[in-house]
């Protein structure tokens, strides 16, 4: 995937195959839900008891949703793939959203190449179309029920709650001629290319909810920024997420295991 995306701009044109415009639609869907699940008047700030209805509505929904994606012959692994997709959007008891939730939808993405029914053809389209409608989907989601940061002891996102869009935005602008990683924290920069970089929607989106000095607020990206170039920063991501994320045992204990994705080591 980060392969893929390396110098492709989000908004550039790509064909899409039938199975990724099938789950842009079902993104669609659930995106759907949150007009129909509107935040309820409470007198805490913080997670909307909302999102337990429009969380409710998308787990009954998820199966049914996946398994119009499927031929016959893959039907039957809807049930296990709707447990990831059900996973990928945050806790239905605390409202919070963090980077185990996000690897959930990793694991729903990763399933259907399992299968077969995505191909390596279709990792640019994946990462830049479906998954970056996903994070508009999740970022309604944090600010409609107004979700907690998930993770805070020991586990943690380059912002509050994401850290995928980092590593394949850091990718999409290895080699860009003007950005350089001392110039993402540049309004200038970020709120012209958001729409194109992964990267920079990030720090657009992270100045929209935080106030404050941006070394202040997300003092890890600020150290970024004094990195000399998109590679070093690419590939020191990608090490810092095994090591914060995967190896991080908050997030491991609710990873799920099945047929598709095995706890078995592989061979």
């Amino acid at each position: 995937m980060n392969e893929a995306v390396k110098g492709k701009k989000v908004g550039a044109d790509r064909s899409l195959s039938p199975m990724i415009v099938g789950l842009l639609k079902l993104l669609d869907t659930l995106d759907s839900y949150i007009a129909e699940c509107p935040p309820v008047d409470q007198p805490q700030r913080f997670g909307n008891k909302a999102f337990r209805s429009w969380f409710d509505k998308m787990k009954q929904n998820s199966q049914d949703l996946i398994s119009n994606l499927l031929d016959e012959n893959f039907k039957k692994a809807s049930e296990e793939i709707a447990v990831y997709l059900s996973d990928s959007f945050g806790n239905q008891t605390r409202i919070d959203y963090g980077t185990g939730h996000e690897l959930a939808f990793l694991a729903f993405m990763l399933c259907f190449y399992k299968l077969g029914l995505l191909e390596e053809s279709d990792a640019e389209a994946l990462i830049l179309t479906v998954f970056t409608r996903y994070l508009v989907l999740v970022r309604r989601l944090q600010l409609s029920y107004r979700m907690e940061p998930a993770g805070s002891q020991g586990v943690w996102a380059l912002d509050d709650h994401q850290f995928l869009p980092f590593i394949w935005g850091s990718a999409q602008l290895v080699g860009h001629p003007r950005i350089q990683p001392k110039s993402f924290i540049k309004p200038e920069i970020y709120e012209h290319f958001a729409k194109d970089y992964m990267f920079l929607s990030c720090i657009k989106y992270i100045n929209e909810v935080k106030t404050g000095p941006f070394a202040e607020h997300s003092n890890q990206l600020w150290n970024i920024s004094a990195v000399p170039n998109w590679e070093k920063v690419n590939a020191g991501l990608v090490k810092m997420y095994k090591a914060e994320v995967l190896a991080k045992f908050p997030v491991i204990q609710h990873f799920w295991f099945g047929s598709l994705l095995s706890i078995r080591p592989a061979t």
